[in-house]
């Protein structure tokens, strides 16, 4: 399914991509606005365009596809099996920060009354004290 998945990416963007150029290569609408005003053309400036031409059908036709591919790709990511792995970057990081369930656990450490004490140090000899005649 993996390669699948490739497939609908790649065409996808294909055609987001021919979507955009054809976009690009129309007349708009408002072209024609600044003749409007006193240009003798006002009728048409929001009145119907007539038939439609091959550029306009064209992008409708891919606009089309686009919607269906990315249904396509949301249905995909959906449904993707348990043997492809994890279907997010949250999905991956859950699962690498699980512990492995094989591995034993390391020993506690004795707590601190059971360790042995330090013996104590020996007192230091204090010096002699001087005698002040009264």
């Amino acid at each position: 399914m993996g390669v699948w998945t490739n497939v609908l990416i790649v065409l996808h963007v294909l055609v987001a991509l021919a979507i955009i150029g054809l976009v690009l290569l129309q007349h708009g609408k408002g072209a024609d606005m600044g003749s409007g005003f006193g240009g003798g053309a006002s009728g048409s400036l929001f009145g119907a365009t007539g038939s439609a031409n091959f550029l306009s059908r064209s992008t409708a036709v891919l606009a089309a596809i686009f919607f269906l591919l990315s249904l396509a790709l949301a249905w995909v990511a959906t449904n993707r099996s348990s043997e492809q792995g994890p279907g997010g970057v949250i999905d991956a990081v859950r699962q690498q920060q699980e512990p492995a369930k094989d591995v034993p656990k390391p020993e506690a450490q004795k707590p601190a009354a059971e360790a042995p004490k330090p013996a104590p140090a020996p007192e230091a000899p204090k010096a002699p004290e001087k005698q002040v005649p009264q």
